[in-house]
């Protein structure tokens, strides 16, 4: 019938179906096409500007599948631009348009993105409410890939939020779902965050057997930015679990950072993985080229991803500390301060509250040092 009717109207069956051409389809799927392949590239100010552009564009009103995709691509490239905000907005709205227009692929995708950028952004409540009820709640679905990574990034806001006990307690579940997927992509998932798990209870040896383990895989099968992206990851455990190795995980460190300029990794990834070379060369007791590192994360961030900032402020204020430079090691402090402030608690609060306490100490501010402690204890529900 719609044939007969687009031929006596003299028009195609795509519009007659979609409100669109065939040649506006092929123009949207090849807009589509380019955001995406922005995205992948690394060019995430491109790529948020070319997935803007298309919701923009009325033509994508009547196309719910086009228009999830260019939602869903505009929530990653916001999220890669730092502006998290805006990427969790886009996230709820999609998450929230219900299972009839949104594939069960998808729905996992943007629960993965959205309980971790609740986490990045710091609410830690909301990253592990919107997993667990996709993985906890009523009906339990069987695990799959995607439901592995799912649990992984529910797991580690188990750990920023200092829950320990039920972290250990679902390592040990996601780890027999690997197990019995067998999958490349779960044994990554599991391993890795099961290792950080372990590092954290004492049992770095088995943390090390746990990353290797997930860093041998995804050498295999992962791509770039996640390879370098563990890469790095690896060789932050390796120094807090083999101190005594660090110029070792200085190399390490150097080459995911080749690797990591080299994929499409964005500004965040960018900045974090300056951040964790400044703190291996603190370790060193390289300073000035410590302080360097930390500049270039910090200049990076803004209040959008405050629990990254906080890392960067502390590794700086501690290098500066070391070149002696008091001043500028009080600034970056009390920037810490002001930040942690409007934090909630959590585990990584509390440490991030620990570590000014005791810089503050050596800056000879008893009075601003005792507060931070007592923020720290505070934090730690002491």
């Amino acid at each position: 019938m719609l044939e007969l009717l687009a031929a006596k109207l003299e028009c195609s069956l795509t519009y007659l179906i979609n409100g669109v051409t065939a040649e506006q389809m092929q123009d949207l799927e090849l807009g589509l096409g380019y955001a995406r392949l922005a995205l992948d590239n690394g060019e995430v100010a491109e790529a948020r500007r070319r997935y803007a552009e298309l919701l923009d564009d009325g033509s994508l009103a009547g196309l719910a599948s086009l228009r999830q995709q260019a939602e869903y691509g505009y929530a990653l490239a916001s999220e890669a631009c730092g502006d998290l905000d805006e990427a969790i907005t886009v996230l709820t709205r999609l998450r929230e348009s219900g299972s009839d227009t949104v594939t069960s692929e998808r729905v996992v995708a943007v629960t993965v993105a959205l309980s971790r950028c609740h986490r990045e952004r710091g609410d830690l409540a909301a990253a592990v409410s919107v997993g667990e009820d996709a993985i906890l709640g009523a009906g339990r679905p069987a695990w799959n890939d995607d439901l592995v990574e799912l649990g992984a990034t529910l797991l580690a806001a188990y750990i920023v939020r200092g829950d320990l006990l039920r972290a250990r307690q679902f390592a040990v579940e996601l780890l027999a779902a690997a197990e019995m997927l067998g999958t490349p992509r779960s044994t990554v998932a599991a391993c890795w965050n099961a290792a950080v798990v372990a590092e954290l209870t004492g049992r770095g040896e088995e943390a090390l057997a746990l990353a290797e383990r997930a860093l041998a895989v995804q050498s295999e099968n992962g791509e770039p930015r996640n390879l370098a992206r563990l890469r790095m990851a690896y060789a932050l455990l390796l120094l807090r679990v083999r101190p005594s190795e660090a110029a070792a995980c200085r190399d390490l460190m150097l080459r995911g950072e080749r690797e990591l300029a080299e994929s499409s990794a964005g500004t965040v990834d960018m900045a974090r993985g300056a951040v964790q070379l400044a703190m291996v060369e603190v370790s060193l007791g390289n300073a000035a080229k410590a302080a360097e590192y930390a500049r270039r994360g910090r200049d990076m961030l803004d209040e959008r991803t405050p629990g990254l900032l906080v890392e960067a402020q502390l590794v700086l204020g501690n290098a500066l500390l070391l070149l002696d430079e008091s001043d500028e090691a009080a600034a970056a402090l009390a920037a810490v301060e002001v930040t942690l402030g409007h934090s909630p608690v959590s585990r990584k609060a509390a440490e991030g509250w620990l570590t000014a306490a005791t810089a503050l100490e050596q800056l000879d501010d008893g009075e601003a040092s005792v507060t931070a402690y007592h923020r720290a204890l505070a934090c730690a529900g002491l």
